[in-house]
């Protein structure tokens, strides 16, 4: 079981760095860059509901950091969760 919470934590954290490699990546590479519509095809599903709720605000876009904190709030309770099980 404590593999599994393992798993799932170090799953979460590789998510929460795409979402701030494609953070960065907006910035210097072009939207059509192979690499860069990898990271938005897996990003992108979870952001677009934020962003419906969420809109920018002048230049900036915090849908990135509204995704990242309920990302690190759901690893907090899942490995509570787990922990408290085992």
């Amino acid at each position: 079981m404590i593999y599994f919470a393992n798993l799932i934590h170090l799953l979460l954290q590789i998510y929460t760095f795409l979402v701030i490699i494609k953070v960065l990546l907006s910035y210097f590479m072009s939207p059509f860059h192979p690499i860069r519509q990898a990271i938005d095809r897996l990003v992108d599903p979870l952001l677009d509901p934020i962003r419906r709720n969420i809109p920018p605000m002048g230049m900036f876009d915090f849908s990135p950091l509204v995704l990242i904190i309920a990302i690190q709030i759901i690893d907090s309770l899942l490995m509570r969760l787990f922990y408290t099980l085992y």
